[in-house]
């Protein structure tokens, strides 16, 4: 029983509830003023908010999101200095298109251009030409516009007659799916066959024939993190021009490993110093070390990148050529870029990708010593590799290895290889700069506090394999 009992401030039928979306003295500094309901969810609320009281609202719903700095599927930067943030602030609001009126940052972005064709062995840098992007998807898909105009010029007598083909791996990713489809080009996938996860030169040169616009060689697999063999794929190109006269080029797309290769694995020949190779991708925002999102987008000439599909504007002021998908969007990812590239040089980014290997190839073997997994690849390429369970493992599979490590607020992804190795499901761990031996050994310590408790089940639990790891609208 209580000792005091207050009055009745119930509300009747005619004062519906209130519901308090978060304490007034928490969100606002005036608590009249302040939130005493929950705004709408899924369209503008009628009148607008104090900016702290917004600002509370979507800092706490967005507590719930994962730690970026735990997730080892994406392959994005998830840590800069602080003095690159600092920089990304004061470009924010500047649009990298209107070059005329913001002609410092059209100049770093000319730099970046230059010091990437330099880094790619372009046989005369100053006459590379290339262009800033917002990530990978965008400048591939510059990149096989490129491609195909070119093919089209060189078979106007056939095309559109003719429909143009590009040979690449069923391991790509998703955006040269997307190219062919947007752009109507047939895609030729090399399927993934025993332990073979990429493409090879012998099945990428049987595919091309007069209609292919070229052969895209991935320097880092997203599904394994493996280099494809871009200079034997070259000398099978060679081989079939001087058998039947058919003349392929090669695209490389370097997302992740032209960011890493030049400065670990600098005897690998796979960039401009191939004469075959006409143009290369890249992500800044990748092993570039920078936020998303930039990427850029280099040919070996002008020659390579057809003058028609780059446009001229003066409506910003000045004669602007440009090429891209979009238009506007912020310098402030380029000037990011152009810092780090200072900041490092080559021997800071050396540094900094040899750790994320040395940190990657431990833990693969650590992983390895379990006794439960079997590694497909060990991370000395890429900074990443990919992992299956034991043959004689039955009582889990990968799947409920990625959600028990969820509940300790690790990201690591399963999914199931493409077709004709659907039948093999991995998980992958991606070493980043900023993943360090620490992280890396409290990863192990978990996924070695729950082996046991998944070496007791008496069957794996995951049904529905996409719903355990992915996320849906």
């Amino acid at each position: 029983m209580p000792l005091h009992k207050g009055p009745d401030d119930r509300p009747s039928d005619a004062a519906p509830v209130r519901r308090l979306s978060l304490n007034p003295f928490y969100g606002a500094a005036d608590p009249v003023g302040g939130m005493t309901e929950a705004p709408p969810r899924h369209k503008l609320p009628d009148g607008p908010l104090a900016p702290m009281s917004a600002y509370q609202l979507v800092h706490d719903e967005l507590m719930l999101d994962g730690n970026s700095r735990l997730n080892l599927a994406t392959f994005v930067t998830t840590w800069m200095e602080p003095q690159a943030a600092v920089l990304m602030g004061e470009c924010r609001d500047k649009n990298m298109i209107d070059k005329d009126e913001y002609p410092r940052t059209a100049e770093l972005e000319r730099r970046c251009v230059a010091m990437l064709a330099d880094l790619w062995n372009a046989p005369d840098p100053s006459a590379a030409v290339g262009c800033s992007t917002t990530g990978s998807s965008e400048a591939c898909m510059l990149a096989g516009m490129a491609l195909k105009r070119r093919w089209a010029k060189k078979n106007a007598d056939r095309y559109p007659a003719a429909r143009p083909n590009l040979v690449m791996g069923v391991n790509v990713q998703v955006c040269w799916e997307k190219f062919c489809n947007f752009w109507e080009v047939e895609a030729r996938l090399v399927p993934m066959q025993g332990d073979r996860f990429h493409l090879d030169a012998a099945t990428a040169a049987e595919l091309c024939d007069e209609n292919t616009i070229g052969v895209v060689a991935v320097l880092g697999s997203t599904f394994d993190g493996s280099y494809e063999p871009v200079a034997e794929i070259c000398a099978a190109l060679d081989d079939l021009q001087e058998r039947t006269g058919i003349d392929v080029p090669v695209h490389v797309d370097g997302a992740s490993g032209a960011m890493v290769a030049p400065f670990l694995d600098e005897d690998l020949v796979w960039d401009f110093r191939l004469p075959r190779v006409s143009s290369i991708n890249t992500s800044g925002h990748k092993y570039g070390l920078v936020y998303p999102g930039v990427g850029w987008a280099l040919w070996r000439s002008p020659a390579e990148l057809p003058e028609e599909l780059v446009f001229r504007v003066n409506y910003l002021g000045g004669d602007m050529p440009t090429f891209a998908l979009n238009f506007s969007r912020p310098g402030a990812q380029v000037v990011a870029q152009y810092y780090t590239f200072l900041r490092l040089g080559r021997a800071g980014y050396r540094a900094v990708q040899q750790t994320s290997r040395d940190v990657a190839t431990d833990l693969a073997q650590r992983i390895e010593a379990l006794g439960d997994f079997r590694l497909l690849t060990r991370g000395d390429q890429l900074p990443v590799f990919a992992f299956t369970t034991a043959p004689d493992v039955t009582s889990f599979d990968v799947f409920d290895v990625s959600r028990r490590l969820r509940e300790a607020g690790w990201l690591v992804p399963a999914y199931t290889f493409p077709a004709e190795r659907e039948d093999l499901s991995v998980l992958r761990i991606v070493c980043r700069n900023g993943f360090s031996t620490d992280l890396a050994n409290l990863l192990v310590e978990d996924l070695e506090r729950l082996l046991p408790e998944l070496r007791r089940q008496p069957h794996p639990f995951t049904d529905d394999k996409q719903a355990a790891t992915s996320f849906h609208h």
